[in-house]
């Protein structure tokens, strides 16, 4: 036998490339972390319980990361959400306050969807040139735009998330 034997390897690093702390929702469909990030009033907590709701309607796993606050970790390439640990386990309601919520401590982001404000203009009809991806801490995500308060947008943003998990 040659070579150095396996316990003499050097130990692998974690590198964690980058990390940062955003304004926005996280949740878990399937294997695919999802982040729902938009303005205050946007929806992205309510659309949240709704996707989870829905996609267990389906008999799909769905679960939240967190809501409101979310910590972006790159890390070997994969982007992961975990959520704010003071806020961990936890969703708010608009009219019902913050409820306790069953949460996962982190998921690896496969989709990205931003949400449209009640002051913004409707998302265009289709993605503009290059508007179907975004970068964030160097990972690049697939993207929607849309709006939560639209007839159907759970459905649509549903099927959206659906090209990136084996349901």
């Amino acid at each position: 036998m040659t070579g150095a034997p396996l316990q003499d390897a050097p130990p692998e690093e974690e590198q964690v490339e980058e990390r940062i702390m955003i304004h926005a929702n996280a949740l878990l469909i399937g294997a695919a972390g999802v982040l729902l990030r938009g303005p205050s009033g946007s929806g992205k907590s309510g659309l949240c319980l709704e996707l989870i709701h829905l996609a267990e309607g389906r008999g799909f796993f769905a679960r939240l990361i967190g809501d409101d606050r979310i910590a972006l970790v790159r890390r070997h390439g994969r982007l992961l959400a975990r959520p704010h640990p003071a806020i961990a386990g936890a969703i708010e309601e608009r009219g019902r306050g913050v409820l306790p919520a069953e949460f996962e401590p982190a998921g690896v982001l496969r989709c990205l969807v931003d949400l449209w404000g009640p002051g913004d203009e409707a998302p265009p009809r289709y993605p503009p040139e290059g508007g179907a991806e975004a970068k964030l801490c160097g990972v690049t995500l697939p993207r929607l735009a849309a709006d939560a308060r639209e007839a159907g947008a759970a459905r649509k943003i549903l099927s959206f998330i659906h090209q990136f998990e084996a349901f």
